[in-house]
């Protein structure tokens, strides 16, 4: 299967379905989701990205029927400006091992499933995931001191979800709950027991890559 930046990499097993989202869950997600639009951290630029739109977010999924499933923002939506529940999917199985994701809703999944589902599977107090792309946090990473995957290795992949696996167990990556994506421009994933955590840490580093350029 070849890379493609913002294609789907995985074997997708997807069933077109009526939303999944309940309203509460939906309002907490949209409202940082927002903010990372309105920041640009999330979004489309024409010439950038392979003109792809990128960014998306997570949040586990608790159910006596599936085992770390999550709700994820569908593939290709990061140029709109508000999402409805009709733009995120439930993932109910993430099998790495076979590269492929199992997914219902109204719209097939983020491209960046396979790693959202290996950070859930990595820490049962992980509630919500963001992958956004920040240039000034990425230029910076090494300087900040923020876990960087291997350049050599693509995101969306069996093999990145490996790198974030080596992360957490020689890095310190499980307390500053940020890391950038080598091999992946810009690439940089949050995450926290919350939406509202996930997206302050993100914040901070934000503040502090632009301090240092300031």
């Amino acid at each position: 299967m070849s890379h493609q930046e913002g294609v789907i990499q995985f074997h997708l097993d997807f069933t077109r379905t009526a939303e999944t989202l309940n309203v509460e869950m939906l309002r907490e997600m949209n409202a940082w989701r927002q903010i990372l639009y309105r920041l640009g951290l999330i979004g489309q630029y024409p010439g950038k990205y392979d003109g792809f739109g990128y960014g998306n977010i997570s949040t586990r999924y608790t159910s006596q029927n599936f085992h770390h499933a999550y709700v994820i923002s569908g593939t290709q939506t990061g140029h709109l400006e508000r999402l409805t529940a009709g733009h995120y999917t439930l993932v109910s199985a993430c099998d790495i091992a076979k590269n492929r994701i199992v997914a219902r809703g109204p719209v097939p999944p983020s491209s960046e499933s396979l790693t959202h589902g290996i950070l859930y599977r990595l820490d049962n107090t992980i509630a919500s995931v963001i992958h956004v792309h920040s240039p000034e946090i990425w230029n910076h990473a090494v300087t900040l001191g923020i876990p960087v995957t291997s350049p050599d290795v693509l995101c969306g992949t069996p093999e990145m979800t490996a790198q974030v696996d080596t992360l957490f167990q020689n890095t310190d990556v499980t307390t500053l709950r940020i890391f950038a994506m080598g091999g992946h421009q810009d690439g940089i994933f949050t995450f926290g027991d919350s939406m509202s955590a996930a997206g302050t840490t993100l914040i901070r580093y934000l503040a502090s890559a632009i301090a240092i350029e300031t």
